[in-house]
This record gives structure tokens, C-alpha cells and sequence, in this order.
């Protein structure tokens, strides 16, 4: 028995050893521009850019693909930092790409949600959540507003409303009150 345990340990290590050279040796280096550019972006996932995400924007304005006027969710403010970062001129976001809007979150209207699943499948940041036939609901600090939950929920039950002002740490759980004396 303990020569199979010995055995066993003596295969973990190797393998584990393997792995660790592996990881190494095999290595993608990421391009540190890309990281610089993708952390300025708003991070809504939304693909009025063009691309599937913030990160694959972020790739194609480092390879010089796309201009660095198409975030609409980043507004004027992202052009320009984009622009700083990458010493080029500022400019207008470009109108094709969608309008500058100010931030919303969504939120479902509880009566008339028939709990399809739908608006969870569409929604790229993981948002929203419920089960089959049962309601949804939008964790709306994770809401990034990019509203591609709209179009194939069949009810229209989800509304796009202004993000409620953040009053301080959320805790879990949370504190006990002390008891009025």
C-alpha cells in the first residue's frame, strides 16, 4: 500500500515538474500595449466598435486595424486618452459606430419576464440571472449597459435606466445593527 501511495506521489511530482517546464518554455508573451490600450477601454463588451469585445479592439488598434474613434460607451474622454496614450490626435467618435450616451444599466420588469433565458445568453459580462421559466434579474453593478440584451428578449420586458449612485461598501454578510437602547 504505501509503495502504490510513494508510486503515486513520486508520479504527481513528475508530472507536475512537467507541466511547470511546459508553461514556461511555451510562453506567449503578451504585448504590453495591448494590455495599456484594453485598460482604458470601458470594458462593456457591447461590439458597436466592430469587434467582439474590448479586448480584440484593443489588438487591432495596436496592429494599426482600427482608428481609436469607435467606442462610443468611451466617449470623447476615451478618444483622448486613447489618443495620449498612443501619441496621435484626438477626434470626434465616429458617428457610424453608434452615439455617446449617457451610462444606463438594465433592468428587468419582474411582472412580465417569462423567464426564457434569452437576455442571459446574450449578455457578455454575465449580468444577468435566473433560471428557465422562473423571473431574471440584473446585478446592476455588473451591468455594463450595452443594451445587447434588448433585442431577443421576446416580451420586451427590460428597460434601460440610469445606474443608482453607489452609497458605500457593500458587505456580505451583512454586520449586525446594534440594538437600540
Amino acid at each position: 500500500m504505501a509503495l502504490a501511495v510513494a508510486v503515486l506521489v513520486g508520479l504527481a511530482a513528475l508530472l507536475g515538474a512537467l507541466l511547470g517546464w511546459a508553461a514556461r518554455r511555451f510562453r506567449v508573451e503578451a504585448d504590453p500595449m495591448v494590455e495599456r490600450i484594453d485598460r482604458l477601454l470601458p470594458q462593456t463588451q457591447c461590439g458597436q466598435c466592430g469587434y467582439p469585445g474590448c479586448k480584440p479592439y484593443a489588438k487591432a488598434i495596436a496592429s494599426g486595424e482600427a482608428d481609436i474613434n469607435q467606442c462610443p460607451p468611451g466617449g470623447e474622454a476615451g478618444v483622448k486618452a486613447l489618443a495620449d496614450l498612443l501619441g496621435r490626435e484626438p477626434k470626434p467618435v465616429n458617428p457610424e459606430n453608434g452615439s455617446v450616451k449617457p451610462p444606463v444599466v438594465a433592468l428587468i420588469v419582474e411582472e412580465d419576464c417569462i423567464g426564457c433565458t434569452k437576455c442571459i445568453q446574450a449578455c457578455p459580462v454575465d449580468a444577468i440571472v435566473g433560471g428557465p421559466k422562473l423571473m431574471h434579474t440584473v446585478i446592476a453593478d455588473l451591468c455594463t449597459g450595452c443594451e445587447l440584451c434588448l433585442p431577443p428578449c421576446p416580451v420586451d420586458c427590460i428597460e434601460l435606466v440610469p445606474p443608482a449612485p453607489r452609497t458605500g461598501e457593500y458587505r456580505w454578510p451583512q454586520p449586525a445593527r446594534a440594538a437600540a437602547t
